[in-house]
């Protein structure tokens, strides 16, 4: 596996990741959408690129602007996931899959981990070409739909209603960029970005029946069934979908990691005839 850094040029700041190729030449490529607070180098961006790079394929993880939670770049302005927007999420998956459609890859393999499972049910609809899409713990997404915090108590958990008026509060205010806290992960958002959340996340079981091309669904089984719904995407999808439960597995696939990768593998090696 030959891997190098890349920079990739959206609409304001440039984004970074990491290309990962095969020794010999490529058969195909893979584009990989991180979780929400996570980055390139991290969780299943990491543990599977040598896994697809054995396969034939390029692997392109990268951050998108709303990447970590906090973070600086060139200076020190405030960066992250904080202050993410959807449509910004949605663009940025964007500019990746014409970046590497520029070096010869226009049709890559999607992939994507928990609310990067949720943009890329969004992208797949948008570049009905997509040869295969593996969905890695997808959450449900939806108008506020995936404010709950579930079982896991995430997000605005029980606080929901006070958040969002203060939100609304600093946005009348002109503050929108200003911090709040959260009772749950990912801890503190900006006000915009709040908002932005509870209605504009794209909607997985409303976008699957859109979805033509063959799809696998992993969810691990310690993970709560409602907020990650592969059943329900196997049964609402428009094409042929395969789920795979993981036993004694998290939502990070922590110390379930080579056996996640020899999932994903053997069904792409099957579904792409690699």
């Amino acid at each position: 596996m030959r891997t190098q850094l890349v920079t990739i040029q959206t609409d304001t700041i440039p984004i970074d990741g990491a290309l990962h190729e095969p020794d010999g030449p490529a058969k195909g490529a893979a584009l990989y959408f991180h979780g929400n607070t996570m980055n390139f180098y991290t969780g299943a961006a990491r543990f599977l690129a040598p896994v697809l790079t054995k396969l034939g394929l390029a692997f392109l993880a990268f951050n998108r602007r709303g990447h970590d939670i906090l973070t600086t770049r060139l200076s020190r302005a405030a960066e992250g996931g904080a202050f993410q927007t959807s449509a910004e999420a949605i663009a940025d998956n964007r500019f990746a899959a014409q970046w590497l459609a520029a070096r010869g890859f226009p049709s890559p393999v999607i992939m994507g981990h928990s609310n990067g499972g949720m943009l890329s049910t969004r992208h797949v609809v948008d570049h009905p070409n997509t040869p295969a899409l593996v969905l890695l713990s997808a959450g449900r997404g939806g108008a506020e739909r995936d404010t709950s915090g579930g079982s896991e108590k995430l997000f605005a958990a029980g606080k929901l209603d006070e958040l969002t008026k203060q939100a609304r509060d600093l946005v009348a205010a002109g503050r929108g960029r200003e911090l709040m806290f959260m009772p749950g992960w990912w801890y503190v958002i900006s006000a915009e970005s709040f908002l932005d959340r509870i209605v504009s996340v794209p909607d997985t079981i409303a976008l699957a029946p859109r979805i033509k091309c063959p799809v696998l669904a992993i969810r691990g089984d310690k993970e709560d069934r409602d907020r990650y719904p592969a059943e329900e995407f196997q049964a609402a999808c428009g094409g042929p979908c395969e789920v795979n439960i993981v036993a004694n597995c998290d939502h990070f696939y922590n110390n379930r990691e080579e056996y996640v990768a020899a999932v994903v593998s053997a069904w792409l090696k099957k579904t792409l005839t690699l």
